[in-house]
């Protein structure tokens, strides 16, 4: 084994170099059972690399170094805690493009519009939680005048952290920076289609932190995921994916009383009205959309309402963008948008483009041309599609879809297209697009969402609060608030000085 800290660019190499292993107890771990599973690149679906398949006993070692660690450093003092989160960051930093490469490989994401992206943004998830190490303090209660009465917080003691696939390296670290720095250890369960970007973080980060304190189990979600929710020694866990996966973890971690954040997805909104600047706006839905990540986020917006004085100009523009845009190998620095991320995936996103297809009164707007490379052939390609004429009703706009499918749907009037844009079980993200203050501050204040924007389309972004309402999840990331909230227990104390 080389040393860790020496960057390796080659991906094939990276991962045939950590494959088959967990991240346990501060070093790479075979898991318990010796059974793999194949990594694909969803590119050319070569195998690409193997998984440890985790289970119970894999879940319970790494719990058990977690709570073992844990003790430990719940004494450091909060501020040193963070320097060490903070230098994690710092060394990611010295790994982004072998980070880049690796998720590039097994994500199928492009690595100039994606990848490489993510892997900056890991590094400065570490940092920023890193530097909030002196921020996690109590309050003064005026009780009485007898009484000193304050709150402290505590950590919670080991956290269960579960990814998706989509994000594999940034959004565990949205979940692991800050409960670290908050004094917890942390056992995260990496996504089973993209494993090995994940372990190669937390063995980087092994290097700076106490053995024990960052573990990383990869598997299936009945196997491995389940197992840590249900451990008795995991006292929190937060959860990223799905709605139907998310009502079952809430179960379960309900079974022991436990605290859980989930960020369940979204159908996101995007109000445009007649007096946006549409350039900008055409810009804003094609960030927005996240069609460089093939419409895999959960803050894509997968409707788009256009005043229909503007449709036709917002329409033809959105297509000329998008057609401009190269589908091709996720590690060509010429491509924009890569692949599906799995087969799965990719039937589910062709059935959603064949429903369109069919749906009576719609108009179906392909963008971009599928690679014609013949290495690429078996890869899970798929165009762009712009549907127009769709109701809001129809399942392509209730139905988180995940794919690059997006629908323009006109409207005149203003209440009305807020009500549409409220009418869905979701309620990540929303934008709207106009000059007018006053038509932007009453949408944002109607906008049933918990991250709106006005003419823009940021992604997540560290120290700005993220998270839904209605079935997008529960709780915030990414903020010192949710650091508090979420990975500390709040004590009160009480001295009586009479």
């Amino acid at each position: 084994m080389r040393n860790v800290l020496t960057p390796i660019l080659d991906p094939k190499a990276l991962a045939d170099e950590i494959s088959g292993h967990h991240f346990i107890d501060g070093r790479l771990a075979p898991p318990a059972s010796g059974q793999l599973f194949d990594v694909l690149s969803p590119a050319t679906r070569e195998v690409v690399g193997h998984a440890a398949k985790g289970n119970e006993t894999d879940v319970d070692l790494a719990v058990g170094a977690a709570a073992k660690a844990q003790g430990e450093w719940a004494k450091v003092p909060a501020r040193q805690r963070g320097r060490m989160v903070a230098e994690v960051g710092r060394r990611l930093a010295q790994h982004v493009e072998e980070l880049a490469r690796l998720v590039a490989l097994e994500t199928g994401k492009a690595i100039r519009t994606e990848s490489r992206v993510e892997a900056r943004v890991v590094s400065d998830m570490f940092e920023f939680f890193g530097g909030l190490g002196s921020e996690i303090k109590g309050e003064s209660v005026p009780f009485s005048p007898d009484m000193l009465t304050v709150t402290v917080r505590e950590p919670i003691g080991v956290v269960g952290a579960i990814m998706p696939w989509n994000l594999p390296m940034m959004l565990m670290a949205m979940k692991v920076a800050p409960a670290m720095t908050a004094g917890n250890a942390v056992v995260a369960k990496a996504a089973e289609e993209s494993p090995l970007s994940a372990l190669r973080v937390a063995q980087i980060a092994g290097e700076v932190l106490p053995a024990g304190l960052f573990n990383l189990v990869t598997g299936f979600g009945p196997e491995c995921g389940m197992p840590l929710v249900k451990h008795p020694r995991v006292g929190k866990i937060t959860f990223t994916g799905s709605v139907e996966t998310g009502k079952l973890v809430y179960a379960a971690a309900g079974e022991k009383l436990i605290p859980v954040t989930l960020e369940l997805g979204g159908k996101s909104p995007m109000i445009v009205m007649a007096d946006a600047d549409i350039e900008r706006a055409v810009d804003g839905a094609v960030t927005g959309m996240r069609f460089t990540r093939q419409g895999q986020s959960c803050t894509a917006a997968s409707r788009i309402f256009v005043h229909e004085s503007v449709h036709d100009a917002f329409l033809e523009k959105l297509k000329a963008k998008v057609d401009a845009m190269k589908i091709g190998d996720p590690l060509d620095e010429a491509t924009d948008i890569g692949c599906i991320i799995s087969e799965p995936q990719y039937r589910r996103v062709n059935d959603y483009i064949a429903l369109g297809k069919r749906t009576e009164g719609a108009a179906t707007h392909a963008c971009s041309a599928l690679p014609t490379e013949p290495k690429l052939r078996k890869g899970l390609f798929v165009q762009p599609h712009i549907f127009t004429g769709v109701k809001n009703s129809s399942r392509l706009c209730q139905e988180e879809i995940f794919g690059p499918i997006t629908c323009l749907i006109k409207w005149r009037d203003q209440d009305d297209v807020i009500a549409q844009a409220n009418d869905s079980k979701y309620g990540l993200a929303a934008t709207v697009w106009t000059r007018d203050l006053k038509s932007a501050l009453n949408a944002t204040r109607r906008l049933e969402a918990g991250f709106v924007q006005v003419n823009q389309n940021l992604v997540v972004q560290p120290n700005l609060s993220y998270g839904g309402v209605k079935q997008s999840g529960l709780g915030k990331e990414a903020s010192l608030e949710s650091m508090l909230e979420h990975f500390t227990h709040k004590k009160t104390v009480i001295v009586n000085m009479a």
